[in-house]
């Protein structure tokens, strides 16, 4: 009797154990969704709601397309403001998941009589999105372990930095929602793998496609999808469920990913493509394999098998040959080298080179956005190790390719970050497992009556020594433990929270500083600068600038650009980097050879703002020399002792260049006499201000940051430009009084 009561009470509590977890698992879940979303809103209440970033503002004038137009319009959107002369097929080279998606969220709203603006739910996407992306992580990682492992999975990628850095209020870039993508397709990915159901592969493939129309990294999936199939049949796991969920998933993800314009035969044609296609092919062969292998004997199969894999090999290596040198299959490009070459960039592609975001990460940007997490990964992928299901081989080599690829390019660390999240939530969980495990009392009601031992000790004795049982029983190590796994996790709370307020919730568009005594000085300089733009010239005014302002000159001022940041025409973006280096009287032709009317430069040396164009004025010179060896040559700018100087030891091909008297023009009127400094480059300014003759000061900034200058029309009269302003100025050019016939030198 009285072991059927325990038996019943153990299976009550057991009942109300499930009755309450879930419900607890689901307010916490819900929490951590509400603090993933707010804890991006730090822009929103500092600033106001507002498109931060460069990309971000083509992607918002396209949704603004999408909802006046119309889908169809929206396809077939040919951008004549963008690119001058040449101008972008728009639709057919974007990738338009971001779009469709605020658009249908616009529409929806709007049909349930909700009226919002479209910038707000564009502005607004990336947090609602991050909250999403917390509960993909969740289902992905209680499928390593359990819910909570999950639940501190979820946690960590709500608020990590590394993830937070594209998805704060304003951050309307395709990683918005490319990264909530990634992570579903990921737990699908490994639920049909578990199940062999085709449904769940099937809904893989469609995630797939979503994730194809939202953003170029989709090739990260294309990829490590067959490669994990590829190393479980190298382990010798193949079933008949690998077989359904990865050939359910490949048919329909490439289907419906070549409906997308920007893509199209891709998939089929290109070689970032062709693992996928291999492993598919290689699936078959395997089916086909232990088909066979049931209907013949064993020594009929094996000469079957060796002529199989002989002619499968020679076929397959003569039809790589063939489709690869006849170009129905596509090289690798330029930017997939990159990714396995830093120096590759460099040397051929240095348009790649010259973003910040494609440089390698240092230990510092590591920790600084993954902090706690980044030494926990090791151990993570160490405990993956121990148990290796077919789910811990995903994430280990998810860590392995995310690791590698993040230590090519710092931007990758946002594909990293998930992965990261995930083995330092096995980590920790394992941890929390092993010291708050059962209790003493329960490991001796297990045993059985006549082997226990029941000895009454002190509070005191037992928190010292614990029992004898096998296990961590002894309360001083469990609290120290716990207590420095609670305090590092409050540091991680506390650190994701001060690097998104502070350092990932500005918009570049709007700049700010702390002033001596502590309050907040905030600079719009762009803005002010995008503003008369728009206000006091003609609608069609051409503005040249360098390509990283080109996306945010035709979202805010509306003007028409020469390049901008989709750097699709390497040579369009070296003419106007030639114009830029060049000095007036080469640089002028040029000009008005693409009828230019106005020109915009930031000049950081004012403020101390590191990121204006002197300091990508290299970049400008490199990417002109490789269309131009001849006329532009990069060491003409340095000094004799291979010095980048700016001052008065300045090299003349320096002074000359039309980039640096538009930078350092009129800078000394901001001084004292004799005290100019540059505070960007931390160099005394010029004692003499360049002087400018093709083109004049238009408006500049009130802190100096964004100068505009308009180019001079040719004279009316055919005059050159020099001589007219010098003329202008009461500097007649003197001209000789020509001497007479009779008049001769006098000879000593």
């Amino acid at each position: 009797m009285g072991e059927s009561a325990k038996t019943s009470t153990k299976k009550v509590v057991n009942s109300h154990e499930k009755d309450w977890k879930i419900p607890l698992k689901i307010l916490i879940l819900f929490c951590i969704v509400v603090t993933s979303v707010c804890s991006r809103l730090f822009s929103v209440i500092r600033y106001e709601s507002i498109i931060h970033e460069f990309d971000p503002w083509f992607n918002f004038r396209a949704t603004k397309v999408l909802v006046e137009q119309g889908f169809y319009n929206f396809l077939n959107w040919f951008d004549e403001r963008s690119w001058y002369p040449l101008g972008r097929v728009a639709g057919g080279t974007l990738y338009p998941g971001l779009m469709v998606t605020s658009g249908i969220i616009y529409k929806v709203m709007h049909f349930l009589k909700i009226n919002v603006d479209i910038r707000d739910i564009c502005v607004l996407l990336a947090p609602a999105f991050s909250g999403l992306t917390a509960i993909a992580t969740y289902y992905l990682a209680r499928e390593l372990k359990n819910d909570a492992c999950g639940l501190l999975a979820a946690a960590f990628m709500g608020i990590a930095p590394g993830y937070t850095s594209r998805s704060v209020a304003g951050s309307y870039d395709n990683e918005a929602i490319a990264i909530t993508l990634l992570m579903s397709t990921f737990a699908l990915w490994i639920k049909a793998v578990k199940t062999g159901a085709s449904f769940w592969g099937a809904c893989t493939g469609l995630l797939y496609f979503y994730m194809v129309t939202a953003w170029g990294g989709y090739v990260f999936i294309t990829n490590m999808i067959p490669l994990h199939v590829f190393v479980l049949l190298l382990m010798g796991r193949y079933t008949s469920k690998l077989y359904i969920a990865y050939t359910s998933y490949y048919v329909i993800g490439l289907l419906s990913s070549m409906q997308v314009p920007f893509v199209g035969f891709q998939p089929v044609s290109t070689s970032e493509h062709m693992s996928a296609m291999g492993v598919f092919g290689l699936v078959q062969l395997f089916a086909f394999y232990h088909y066979v292998k049931g209907l013949v004997s064993s020594q009929q199969f094996r000469v079957l098998l060796r002529l199989a894999l002989g002619a499968l090999v020679a076929g397959a290596f003569a039809g790589l040959f063939v489709l690869s040198s006849s170009g129905v299959i596509a090289p690798w490009t330029g930017r997939f080298y990159s990714l396995w070459d830093t120096n590759y960039a460099k040397i051929h592609i240095p348009i790649i080179a010259s973003v910040s975001e494609h440089q390698p990460p240092t230990w510092s940007s590591l920790f600084f956005d993954l902090q706690l997490l980044i030494w926990l990964l090791p151990v993570g992928v160490y405990l993956c190790f121990k148990e290796l299901r077919n789910e811990h081989v995903f994430i280990i080599i998810y860590a392995v390719m995310g690791t590698y690829f993040c230590g090519v390019m710092v931007r990758l660390i946002l594909t990293l970050t998930p992965c990261v999240c995930i083995a330092a939530a096995v980590a920790i969980s394992t941890l929390i497992d092993t010291y708050v495990g059962p209790d003493a009392e329960d490991t001796e009601e297990s045993v059985p009556s006549g082997k226990a031992t029941k000895t009454r000790r002190g509070v005191f004795q037992y928190f010292v020594s614990g029992t004898s049982d096998i296990g961590i029983y002894n309360m001083l190590p469990r609290i120290m433990v716990l207590g420095s796994v609670a305090y590092f996790l409050i540091l991680f709370v506390y650190h994701s929270s001060w690097v998104t307020s502070n350092a990932y919730s500005s918009p570049t568009v709007v700049l700010s500083t702390v002033l001596n005594d502590g309050s907040l000085m905030y600079i719009d300089d762009f803005r002010e600068v995008y503003d008369w733009l728009r206000r006091n010239t003609p609608n069609d005014a051409k503005v040249m600038s360098w390509w990283d302002y080109g996306y945010q000159i035709a979202g805010m001022a509306d003007r028409v650009t020469l390049v901008d940041n989709n750097t699709w025409n390497n040579t369009h973006i070296a003419t106007v980097g030639k114009a830029m280096s060049s000095n007036e009287e080469a640089a002028y032709p040029l000009l008005r050879k693409h009828d230019v009317d106005y020109i915009l430069i930031i000049y950081g040396g004012t403020l101390g703002f590191s990121s204006d164009d002197m300091n990508k004025f290299l970049w400008m010179i490199r990417i002109s020399q490789g269309i131009w060896p001849d006329e532009i040559i990069e060491r003409n700018f340095f000094t004799p002792n291979g010095e980048y100087r700016t001052d008065d030891a300045a090299t003349p091909t320096m002074r000359e260049s039309l980039m640096y008297k538009m930078s350092y023009h009129g800078a000394w009127k901001l001084f004292p006499p004799g005290q100019g400094f540059d505070r960007s480059r931390n160099q005394r300014l010029p004692s003499k201000d360049p002087q400018l003759y093709t083109i004049e000061e238009a408006f500049t900034s009130m802190h100096h940051l964004v100068r505009l200058y308009k180019v001079k029309k040719p004279d009316t009269f055919g005059r050159d430009l020099k001589q007219v302003a010098l003329f202008e100025e009461g500097k007649r050019k003197k001209i000789r009084r020509p001497t007479k016939m009779n008049e001769r030198p006098i000879r000593a």
